[in-house]
Formats: C-alpha cells, sequence, structure tokens
C-alpha cells in the first residue's frame, strides 16, 4: 500500500470498503436527505405564500432556483472533488487526498467571489429591466439579490467539504448537516412571515444558515479526515485533471435543463397556457419520483470512482449489475400501478377535468421516468471512472435530434406529443449510456444476465402484462394488491440470488433484534 510519509500515521485516511450493506445504508441516508426537505416544502409553502404573498414569494422562489443552480456554475469542481478524492482512496494514494481538495475549495473560493461580483453589478438591471419586478418591491428585491450574491463563495465551497465527505461514503454524514440544511430553507421563510420580516430579513436569515452549514462541513471534514489540515494550497499537478473532468461537467450541467424544460416552452408558444397547466401537474409527479433514482445515483458515482481507481473491475461489475436491476424491479412495479391508476390517482388528486386531459401525459411520463431512472447506473459509472466528456458529448446529440421531434410532436399530437418526445428522448439517452458502458467499461450483457437483471426483465414484463388484465377486468385495487404481493414473492425466488436473500433475511433479523421488547 502506498503511503505518503508527509502526513502523519494517525491523520491517514481509512482504506474505503465498498461492499453492498454501505451501498444500500448510503441510499437510505440520501433519500431521507433528499424526501425529508420535500414534505417539509411541501407542508410550508401554503402558509408563506398566504403570509408573504404572491408578488413576494415569487421573488423568494427565484432566489431558491438561483441558489439551487449554483452548482452549475463552478465549473464542475465540487463533483470532481468526490471523483478525485475517491479515486485516490481507492488507490491508496492518500497523499493526493489534501491536494485535489485544497485546490477544489481555493478554486471555487475565488469562483464564488466572482460570482458575488458580477451578480451585485447586474442586480440593479434585472431588478429594474428584466425581471417584471412591482415598484413597490424594488428596493426588497435589490436587497434579496445583493444578499444572495454574497452567498455565492459560501454555496460553492460547501460543495468541496460535502464532497470530500461523499467520496469517503460517509453519507450519514453528509445527511446530518444536509437535511436541516435543505429543511431550514424552507423553514426560515415561514419563521420570518411569522415574525413579521420580509424579504430581506428572510434573505438574511437564509444567509446564516448557509453559514451555519459551511461552518459544520468544515468541522466535519476536518475532524473526520485530519490529513486535510495539511497542504492548503492550489497544487499545479491537480489543475488540469480536474478542470479538465469538471469542464465535461459543465457542458452537461448547462444543456440537461434545456433538455429538461424545453418540451413545456414549446406547449407554451405551440399551444396554450391552459394545456400547459395539464402537462406540468403529471411532470411535477413524476419529476418528484426521480429521488429514488437520485439517492442510489449520489451513493454509486464515489463507489465506481474508488473502484476505478482500485482496478476492482469485478466488483464495478456486480454493483453495476444489481443496481441496475434494484432500479428495475422497484421503479417498475412502481412504474406498472401508476400506469393502472394514472387516471384514478389524477381524478382524486386534481378532479375530472385533469384526469380527462393528463392521464395518457402521465403514463407516458410514467414510462419515460422509468426509462430515464435506469440510465441512472450507466449514468454515474461513465463519471466515475473519468469520461464526463462521453456523458456530455452524448447530451449536445441529444439536442440535436430533440428539438425538431418535440416541435414537431407538439404540433401533431398536442401534450400527447410533448411526453411521448421526452419519453422518446430519454431512452435514447439511456441506449447510448448502456452502450457507452458496454464499449468503454467492459459492462456487456452477460454481466447484467449474470446479476439477475433478464430474469427481472422478464418477471417485470410477466406483471405488467397481468395488470392490465386486471385492470380490464376492474378488480381495481384489490386485485391490483393481491397481484403484487404475489409478484414480490415470485421475485424473491426467481430474481435473487441465495447470497442476496440470505442478506436480507440477516438484515431483518437484526433489524428485530434492535426492536424494544414487550
Amino acid at each position: 500500500m502506498k503511503k505518503n510519509s508527509s502526513i502523519p500515521q494517525g491523520q491517514i485516511f481509512s482504506p474505503l470498503e465498498i461492499r453492498g450493506s454501505v451501498l444500500a445504508r448510503n441510499t437510505a441516508w440520501n433519500f431521507l436527505g433528499l424526501a425529508l426537505p420535500l414534505l417539509v416544502g411541501f407542508l410550508t409553502i401554503p402558509a408563506v405564500i398566504r403570509r408573504l404573498g404572491t408578488e413576494r414569494f415569487g421573488v423568494l422562489s427565484l432566489v431558491w432556483v438561483v441558489v439551487g443552480y449554483l452548482g452549475f456554475f463552478d465549473l464542475g469542481l465540487g463533483r470532481a472533488t468526490t471523483k478525485f478524492v475517491a479515486e485516490a482512496l481507492g488507490k491508496a494514494e492518500y497523499d493526493k487526498v489534501p491536494k485535489y481538495f485544497w485546490t477544489t475549495v481555493l478554486f471555487q473560493g475565488g469562483l464564488g467571489i466572482l460570482g458575488s461580483v458580477v451578480l451585485t453589478l447586474i442586480t440593479p438591471l434585472l431588478v429594474h429591466r428584466i425581471l417584471n419586478i412591482s415598484p413597490g418591491l424594488a428596493r426588497e428585491s435589490t436587497f434579496s439579490f445583493y444578499v444572495m450574491a454574497g452567498s455565492f463563495p459560501i454555496v460553492l465551497v460547501s460543495g468541496s467539504f460535502r464532497g470530500v465527505l461523499e467520496a469517503g461514503q460517509r453519507f450519514d454524514l453528509v445527511n446530518y448537516v444536509k437535511i436541516p440544511s435543505s429543511i431550514v430553507n424552507y423553514i426560515a421563510p415561514l419563521a420570518g412571515v411569522m415574525l413579521g420580516f420580509g424579504l430581506p430579513g428572510i434573505m438574511i436569515l437564509l444567509l446564516v444558515s448557509r453559514i451555519v452549514s459551511l461552518v459544520a462541513w468544515a468541522l466535519i471534514g476536518l475532524n473526520v479526515f485530519p490529513a486535510l489540515r495539511h497542504g492548503l494550497a492550489v497544487h499545479k499537478e491537480t489543475i488540469k485533471p480536474m478542470l479538465s473532468f469538471g469542464g465535461w461537467l459543465t457542458v452537461s450541467n448547462l444543456i440537461s435543463p434545456f433538455l429538461v424544460y424545453l418540451e413545456r416552452f414549446f406547449i407554451g408558444s405551440i399551444l396554450t397556457m391552459e394545456a400547459l397547466g395539464y402537462y406540468s401537474a403529471p411532470y411535477e409527479v413524476v419529476l418528484r419520483l426521480g429521488i429514488v433514482p437520485q439517492s442510489l445515483l449520489m451513493t454509486l458515482f464515489p463507489s465506481f470512482s474508488a473502484l476505478h481507481g482500485s482496478k476492482n473491475l469485478e466488483k464495478a461489475k456486480i454493483i453495476f449489475g444489481r443496481s441496475v436491476k434494484y432500479l428495475l424491479l422497484s421503479l417498475g412495479t412502481g412504474t406498472v400501478l401508476l400506469l393502472c391508476f394514472a387516471r384514478l390517482f389524477l381524478k382524486l388528486w386534481l378532479g375530472d377535468t385533469f384526469a380527462q386531459n393528463s392521464t395518457l401525459v402521465f403514463q407516458i411520463l410514467a414510462v419515460g421516468f422509468f426509462i430515464n431512472s435506469l440510465a441512472n447506473v450507466p449514468f454515474s459509472f461513465l463519471q466515475g471512472i473519468g469520461r464526463a466528456d462521453i456523458t456530455a458529448k452524448f447530451h449536445a446529440l441529444e439536442v440535436v435530434f430533440y428539438v425538431p421531434l418535440a416541435w414537431g410532436l407538439i404540433k401533431l399530437w398536442g401534450i400527447n406529443g410533448a411526453a411521448a418526445a421526452w419519453a422518446i428522448r430519454v431512452t435514447a439517452d439511456m441506449l447510448l449510456l448502456f452502450g457507452g458502458a458496454w464499449k468503454i467499461g467492459k459492462m456487456d450483457m452477460s454481466n447484467l444476465s449474470k446479476n439477475g437483471v433478464v430474469r427481472g426483465a422478464v418477471a417485470l414484463s410477466f406483471y405488467a402484462i397481468v395488470g392490465y388484465g386486471v385492470l380490464r377486468l376492474s378488480w381495481g385495487i384489490y386485485g391490483a394488491i393481491v397481484l403484487t404481493l404475489g409478484f414480490l414473492v415470485a421475485l424473491w425466488f426467481y430474481a435473487f440470488s441465495q447470497d442476496e436473500r440470505t442478506w436480507v433475511l440477516n438484515k431483518s433479523k437484526e433489524f428485530l433484534k434492535k426492536l424494544p421488547a414487550h
């Protein structure tokens, strides 16, 4: 094992263990980190809107959007931190970890300051010329943007501290900070309006919460990995590979929002705003379901990076195949149920009118979501082995055919055409990513078959066909419950290996032992 003599032995990182139990635990943590703030936002936003007013809430929403997109303007260095640190840990090249880390921290600090200056300078133009903000809110909005500008370096530097914890598979610690800080994003506005604050007071509360989060990231990171207390400098040898990787990530990050929102822009231009409403409602449901594959994606990326560093291709193949299978079966089951009960769900949620106009859209989007979720595995793999250029080139290629496809199908088939165009694009994206993983990373079909993916796909297809029959026979929810339970039992014996069943049983026994006795 390679060691660095310049770092005391007690401060060297521990070797990474990439095991199924670790990945499952990390995925669960990531799911909580995404789901809990979403739930809090669902509960608090109506009260904030009522007390703050629609226009002020619109400005606040814009601030949330801008802060959410700050990560796109860090030149991909936050994710590069995770990739290169995880790879160095996989290679046991511990001396490189502080070098990668501090280079990105200092770069992101500089980029954040530059972004703050730029936003500060253009704020008067945004408030008075570009955005349609009423004169009575101009002063509050200007101050809000100035405060947001001050958060640029804080948010970017926080990404590096979080990235090194993710590289070390410490997603528990990541979410100890991420969950409360994300919840505060929704709680702070509610607390502000209840205390009688306007937008300026709320913005200051949010800025303080981000400062506290950064301090927490820093204290945890330096405590868990004491070696990071050394090497505070920009290390020239790390700049080129990190900027190259981060640059390709930036290309993807700039193209992805365009691909995500293009069809909605076309609907608003070609059809009507009413049609956009019928499309957007089911799309938002599908979008929120994305927290499930995203939880796994966040876990897989540093794992594939570390395995690439240690050249453990066989372990990577197992994780790749089983991740595809777990997404296929879990999300596939949910997708079949959504297809069967889409109309009923929309009727109960939004009423008869939405059920009549949006059911087919919802069903097409649900299939597209399922397909897009499977693409997360090869996407994480390709970026984990350092081929962010491949994913960026695929995104650029998709723009070329997606623009005319979306325009043509919307003209021909309305909002159903928009959903179909999106589903076609994500299907093409999935095929390209799997093709790239097979050609570049040697993740061939035999690997998927060996890890139960083919068996799972056969079982899921049978479940979908029978589920359609249950729907046609009007057996309703009770019939679907019986069918689903039977399907899950069949999966247990047909799609899961003996070691997977043993692992689940052992974990279940451990969980039951921890329950309090009565």
